[in-house]
């Protein structure tokens, strides 16, 4: 099972900035093995404050104990709070194979977009416009997927909630996707913009 997790480390005072250090290679260090095992499947930066410390990762572990053991030897840990979120398969999700479809992060000058969606259906839509318009979303992102656009796709906890992995020009680009989404006039969308992350697996990919 996939999971999105949100990691926030506050360093304590009086710890020096070699001991940072050393923490941050001994946890490159573990993520990179952790990746190896196929738990760690990425890593990015969100927007951040000045002197804040964050990072989201998408793991993979059978179940939530066993999430939470992957976390736990992660040596940044002890300074860390982590926020954990279930993701299950979207019926319209392109599948991991999709992350290597384009040239890599460093290569195709793109960003890389976490967005939310919340969709709600007014109640007095006809069943039929309903599965028509979920029926085109469907075509769409396909083709978003094989443009290299769509990496991946979740169902959220809560009705009517998913979360999209995309990879666009810029923020212009990106707004122009998801216009084009036949399920954006029943949507309410929050989107961020995601920055490489020195650890993460992805930066790897052909």
């Amino acid at each position: 099972m996939e999971y999105l997790v949100t990691m926030a480390t506050h360093v304590p005072d009086g710890i020096s900035e070699a001991a940072v250090e050393d923490m941050r290679a001994r946890e490159a260090a573990r993520a990179r093995e952790l990746a190896t095992e196929g738990h760690v499947l990425r890593l990015w930066r969100p927007p951040l404050l000045p002197g804040e410390w964050r990072t989201l990762g998408l793991f993979d572990a059978a179940d939530r104990a066993g999430l939470e053991s992957v976390l736990l030897s992660m040596p940044l840990r002890v300074w860390r709070t982590d926020e954990v979120v279930p993701l299950a398969p979207h019926s319209n999700d392109p599948g991991p194979q999709t992350e290597g479809a384009s040239s890599s992060h460093t290569q195709d000058g793109g960003s890389e977009f976490f967005t939310t969606f919340t969709i709600t259906v007014p109640p007095e839509t006809a069943r039929s416009v309903v599965d028509a318009t979920e029926g085109s979303e469907a075509d769409r992102a396909r083709e978003l997927a094989k443009q290299g656009k769509l990496r991946r796709l979740w169902v959220l906890p809560g009705e009517g909630r998913a979360l999209g992995l995309w990879r666009a020009s810029d923020d212009g680009e990106m707004q122009t996707i998801l216009d084009s989404l036949p399920l954006r006039v029943w949507s309410d969308l929050e989107t961020i913009r995601l920055a490489p992350h020195p650890s993460d697996p992805g930066l790897a990919l052909p």
